[in-house]
């Protein structure tokens, strides 16, 4: 049987749902297919549950701290994992179970569950059904990646998916991977009680950030008791009991750590391979990211890839704008475009770090003459009074045009008070409109005026 339809979804991340509630209110009749879990990474591995645990961390560190604020605990502190674990798979499943409601509530949408994959351009199987459609969108998203380090398949190595899982505090935690995701980890379970370790191949943490955001960030780290070994070019795994020994370092002391669970966090990789892609002619790069266009059209006419699977965007924000860019010129008369997207993110250590636009050294390796402004939260109220004065604010300006390329702000709220500075990347004001600008006191966003007073040319 030939089930023809309108339109296609294949992965219920976070932007199929969406992309079927537009389409079946536009009058189409459109299948949706899901081979696990809906909502993606974000609701099931990623940003719900993991923020969760960031909470847990974050209220363990704060009672520690008691006596800071003049408030005694005489009881102690404990964390039970269990309920830990606990409260994060509850907000998990609550919003799984949302979408799965909306989505099989939904009018002229087909929910599928089942392995989808292309036998032809515009051809689906799944679940025993072969489907068709005019329009095909690709939604796979990704997972994390599991390189061949020397002694992998000797033991056992988690990812993200294995750490929201976990219900036990660990006894020594080693994180391979200085980025994003370890380091949120890393900090979680060492507010927790457990020993961390984190291994880093290159020279800095997040090298995607500046050198002065790397440092700060492994000072926070390193003041919780946080071991930070760089410069490990002879990662590897073998067994050391009921432990593992991961292999740091090939010529000099000390040559490895050993702990009792091994996170690897050293990126992530498509959900492509199993898609049948080759079969309807659909192109991927070296890494399976699958090729798409400024408005994430594929090689094939009608098939659209979105979210994390096509690597134009690694975060569930901009995988909802791929929903939206789609739908805006699909369906509302637009011509947006990928490449009009202003990056913004947020790395979640307390305190976090929100970043928009260029960092200092991308702008500065685009040739452009810059205007750099900074101040320690150490002279931030706001900071001062809620005793959280580490990190710093930094915004970048284009010397000639007075266009705003950038900022970083880590530090307590970074991840929210960065918004100001991406709105008004967004909009195209001018640095020195926003140094005007009254803002409300006592924030920590009362500052990015007075940052924009302070900037000067840097070379």
């Amino acid at each position: 049987m030939n089930d023809s339809f309108d339109a296609i979804i294949i992965g219920a991340g976070q932007a199929g749902p969406s992309l079927a509630g537009r389409l079946t209110a536009a009058g189409m009749k459109v299948a949706l297919i899901e081979r696990k879990f809906f909502g993606g990474t974000c609701v099931n591995t990623g940003c719900m549950p993991t923020k969760a645990m960031v909470a847990s961390a974050y209220a363990a560190y704060l009672a520690r701290r008691a006596g800071d604020y003049g408030v005694s605990i005489r009881d102690g502190i404990a964390v039970d994992m269990k309920k830990v674990h606990a409260r994060a798979a509850k907000i998990t499943l609550d919003a799984r179970s949302g979408l799965d409601n909306w989505l099989t509530g939904m009018e002229n949408c087909t929910v599928i569950r089942g392995h989808a994959r292309l036998i032809g351009p515009h051809t689906v199987e799944a679940a025993g059904k072969t489907l068709s459609a005019p329009r095909i969108f690709i939604n796979v998203g990704g997972r994390a990646a599991r390189p061949d380090i020397p002694g992998i398949d000797l033991v056992k190595v988690l990812d993200n998916t294995d750490m929201v899982a976990l219900d036990q505090v660990p006894r020594h935690l080693v994180v391979v991977g200085g980025s994003y995701v370890g380091l949120e980890f890393a900090q979680i379970f060492r507010r927790f009680g457990a020993e961390v370790t984190v291994v880093e191949k290159g020279s800095r943490l997040v090298s995607r950030e500046d050198e002065d955001t790397s440092a700060s960030i492994k000072d926070i780290l390193e003041r919780e008791g946080i071991t930070i070994r760089l410069d490990a070019e002879c990662i590897r795994f073998e067994p050391h009991g009921d432990e593992i020994r991961v292999g740091l370092h090939c010529a000099r002391e000390p040559r490895d750590v050993v702990g009792s669970q091994v996170l690897l966090a050293v990126g992530r990789r498509p959900n492509t391979d199993d898609l049948g892609l080759d079969e309807a002619g659909i192109a991927r790069d070296a890494r399976g990211f699958i090729n798409v266009d400024d408005h994430l059209a594929t090689s094939v006419e009608g098939v659209f890839a979105v979210g994390e699977c096509n690597g134009r965007g690694a975060f569930t924000h901009t995988a909802y704008n791929d929903f939206e860019i789609i739908v805006a010129n699909l369906l509302d008369g637009e011509a947006r475009k990928v490449s009009d997207r202003v990056p913004g993110y947020a790395l979640y250590i307390d305190p976090p770090l929100g970043r928009a636009g260029m960092s200092e050294a991308e702008a500065r390796k685009a040739g452009l003459a810059l205007l750099v402004g900074t101040r320690p939260m150490t002279r931030v109220g706001r900071a001062v009074e809620k005793g959280e004065t580490l990190g710093f604010m930094k915004v970048v300006a284009d010397a000639e045009t007075g266009k705003i390329l950038g900022a970083a702000i880590l530090g307590p709220g970074g991840d929210e008070a960065i918004h100001g500075i991406l709105d008004a990347i967004n909009a195209g004001t001018p640095y020195r409109e926003l140094q005007w600008a009254v803002p409300i006191h006592p924030t920590v966003s009362e500052l990015i005026p007075t940052v924009i007073g302070t900037m000067e040319p840097k070379v």
